[in-house]
């Protein structure tokens, strides 16, 4: 919700507030990361499963991620001003304070936490600390010393789907950890296709997110055509594994060459429009993925 549609319900300085919260917990950034817990949890979930446990899940998920974004933002504040994707950021011009914004985040990283320990069970509360910590503290003040920030975040990223997993068995499993490795290997092409589009962006703020030390070059395109081949034979293991059935098997089979194809285009021309393409083509893949697990198992 915009601004300007929150300021035609609400006092011009009520909507103002909202929107930097909105903008402080990156509100849409959070809801793809929630669904993707909540489709961990559907892909695991059995006939005895207890689905009320969805609605602890949500709140407790999202709390989680505006937490570890807010603080994020709170770190990154004075890079944030150099970047034009994130100079407008509220901790960024002032229009919240950094004191404002730790206690909100921190509050909110601690009910979070509560909920998902309190109201499913002990490894779905550690699993969003582990991943609250890590982002925030570790793949953040990372961004700016080396690439491995991206190997780093990678861990933190892939834990959602997991989570949802372990808030409905109360166990993680192999299951659990073969949706966690493709959400993980996931990452690389996707988040490389971003650094390459935003590279300029990035510099600006002193941050090293391609993995090689030229930047936009071929041997970056390369390792992403390696990390998105390595996903089609992960994308298999539910199957394997007698999670899913064949049907999603072949989904994300076919959904793991189209994606490669797109690498290979990129590889070939290493211009910023196949980035976006590929980045496109990124953010369409891991859903459908999941999605198709689920309505395999229905």
């Amino acid at each position: 919700m915009s601004t300007k549609s929150l300021a035609n319900i609400l006092p011009v300085s009520v909507a103002s507030k909202l929107q930097d919260y909105v903008q402080l917990a990156k509100l849409r950034l959070t809801i793809t990361v929630v669904l993707s817990a909540v489709l961990g949890f559907l892909i695991a979930a059995g006939p005895s499963t207890d689905l009320s446990g969805l609605w602890a899940l949500i709140i407790g998920g999202f709390l989680v991620v505006a937490s570890s974004n807010g603080i994020n933002q709170i770190i990154e504040r004075d890079f944030d001003k150099l970047m034009v994707r994130t100079n407008n950021r509220p901790v960024a011009t002032n229009r919240m304070s950094v004191t404002e914004a730790a206690i909100s985040c921190t509050i909110a990283g601690l009910l979070g936490v509560y909920i998902l320990g309190s109201f499913l069970n002990q490894i779905s509360g550690l699993l969003g600390l582990v991943a609250l910590l890590s982002y925030a503290f570790l793949y953040t003040p990372l961004k700016r010393i080396s690439p491995v920030a991206v190997f780093v975040g990678a861990f933190p990223g892939a834990i959602p789907p997991l989570l949802g997993w372990a808030a409905a068995t109360g166990s993680i499993g192999m299951g659990g950890w073969a949706i966690f490795a493709i959400q993980f290997i996931w990452q690389f092409p996707h988040f490389w296709s971003i650094a390459w589009i935003l590279d300029e962006d990035y510099k600006r703020a002193g941050y090293r997110l391609l993995p090689s030390k030229v930047g936009k070059d071929k041997k970056t395109a390369k390792l992403t055509i390696w990390y998105i081949a390595l996903l089609i034979p992960i994308s298999i293991t539910p199957y394997l594994l007698g999670i899913t059935g064949i049907i999603s098997m072949i989904v994300v089979v076919l959904a793991g060459l189209l994606f490669l194809a797109q690498g290979l285009k990129f590889h070939k021309t290493c211009t910023t429009k196949e980035a976006k393409r590929l980045m496109f083509y990124s953010i369409i893949y891991n859903p459908v993925v999941l999605l198709a697990f689920v309505l395999d198992k229905i």
